[in-house]
């Protein structure tokens, strides 16, 4: 596979395209703002090569200049559901640990772990009984 792009922004990498309709609700659903106005800061990487890539391997193709502490992975899991929990894999405190997040509150992680504000144990702590983040 190819390395990943650098980006400023942290990347959120379409991994199953089993489900174009989810994908565009997905890139809808993280142009919305919170309802405290809270954007995502995120890049979309639509790209086929990275067609069933998961985390282990994810870890190998990121540029060694990418700063962020998250990625996020739009995966089966993510794309199977109305709630597009995305993957999102820990870059920083314990490196490839995952939890799920709900797009609607993908700002809420990428927002307070870009800022230093929480740590990724706090959401991880957040989850419910099916390791989704759905908010404080």
């Amino acid at each position: 596979m190819h390395q990943l792009p650098c980006t400023l922004e942290a990347l959120v990498v379409h991994t199953d395209f089993s489900a174009d309709d989810a994908w565009y609700a997905l890139r809808a659903a993280l142009c919305l703002p919170s309802r405290d106005g809270f954007l995502a800061n995120v890049a979309l990487v639509d790209d086929r090569r990275y067609e069933g890539l998961t985390p282990e391997p994810a870890l190998d193709l990121l540029p060694a200049d990418y700063r962020h502490p998250l990625l996020f992975l739009a995966d089966s899991v993510a794309v199977a559901s109305t709630e597009l929990p995305l993957l999102v894999v820990d870059l920083r405190g314990e490196r490839g640990r995952c939890v799920r997040v709900v797009a609607s509150e993908l700002w809420s992680i990428e927002n307070n772990l870009s800022e230093a504000n929480m740590d990724f144990e706090e959401f991880a702590d957040a989850v419910g009984d099916d390791g989704v983040f759905r908010g404080f």
